[in-house]
């Protein structure tokens, strides 16, 4: 039966994949845009303005489910202090209008779909499993995910279900893999510092899978990890993109280097330890389309970008 969907941030790297997957399964989809915002396809629009706090609110009501995506771009400059505000706030400001105008709809959805991340978790010293009973790290972005997290509090008690989506590392054709290609294509790639450290990614093609899963999963809710079952340590997914590229990624990329040229974020993205694992997605029984790294580049890098 099709549903109602409303989405934020739908012309970035994670909203363009899911409006387009859920609009080609027969999905109404409405944009949540900003006034006089480009829209590549004949869509349904509802315009908000952040700043001013206005939104349409009719657009809202009757909406089976809100999939929030908006914030900027962790990776889109340096971490200066004025940066990592931005980052904060775009986060923050954008949750809790939202939040609040859901929670005064007569027809509020039925699940509130908000972006977050694994950087809740922070970098771990030891790569025991982490999962969604894992506690809150000390870095910025920990700090950062705990308060966008909370800033959904004003729809617990008008939306039945609301999901913390905690992405791990997206792998696409944007993103941090687009800065990653141009190097390893070169044949100039490597592992960063040791390569012993854990990272836990997903493929762009499973987040709408797993969002579907979600919309007819009644007992879900909370926080949940969409990272694959099988993270990696930096060196061998180094080595899984320049196999996939048909490149050698010899050249490791020093801790000091990588830290000069990134600053904190380098720390907090490059340099960071956590081996994550959805265990709530796999409890419910989810069985992931794109598991194995390998495979999962060898589509993402040949263009094919949907699930069929």
């Amino acid at each position: 039966m099709p549903l109602k969907i409303a989405i934020t941030g739908s012309s970035g790297l994670i909203g363009s994949v899911v409006q387009d997957y859920f609009a080609k399964k027969g999905h109404q989809i409405t944009l949540i845009i900003r006034p006089r915002t480009p829209i590549k396809f004949n869509r349904r629009v509802i315009h908000w303005d952040i700043d001013k706090k206005e939104i349409d609110v009719r657009g809202l009501e009757g909406q089976d489910a809100v999939v929030h995506l908006s914030g900027v771009n962790l990776a889109e400059k340096r971490w200066s202090k004025e940066f990592k505000e931005e980052i904060k706030e775009s986060r923050l400001q954008s949750t809790r209008f939202l939040a609040g105008s859901l929670a005064r709809l007569s027809k509020p959805p039925k699940i509130f779909l908000s972006a977050s991340a694994i950087g809740f978790y922070g970098s771990l010293k030891h790569n025991d499993e982490i999962n969604e009973m894992s506690p809150k790290g000390d870095s910025f972005l920990s700090e950062v995910c705990e308060l966008w997290e909370k800033s959904t509090e004003p729809v617990k008690n008008v939306v039945p279900r609301t999901v913390h989506m905690r992405f791990g590392m997206v792998l696409a054709r944007g993103g941090a893999l687009s800065k990653m290609l141009p190097i390893f294509k070169l044949g100039l790639g490597g592992k960063i510092a040791d390569g012993r450290q854990m990272m836990s990614w997903v493929s762009i093609n499973e987040i709408p899978l797993i969002m579907e899963y979600l919309l007819s999963s009644p007992g879900i809710s909370g926080a949940v990890n969409f990272v694959s079952p099988n993270p990696v340590l930096n060196a061998e997914f180094t080595k899984a993109l320049g196999d996939v590229l048909h490149r050698p990624a010899l050249l490791p990329v020093p801790r000091f280097a990588v830290r000069a040229m990134f600053g904190q974020m380098a720390d907090e993205l490059l340099l960071a330890n956590a081996r994550v694992m959805p265990r709530k997605l796999l409890e419910a029984g989810y069985k992931f389309s794109y598991p194995d790294l390998k495979s999962a580049l060898e589509l993402i890098l040949n263009k094919k970008t949907h699930h069929t």
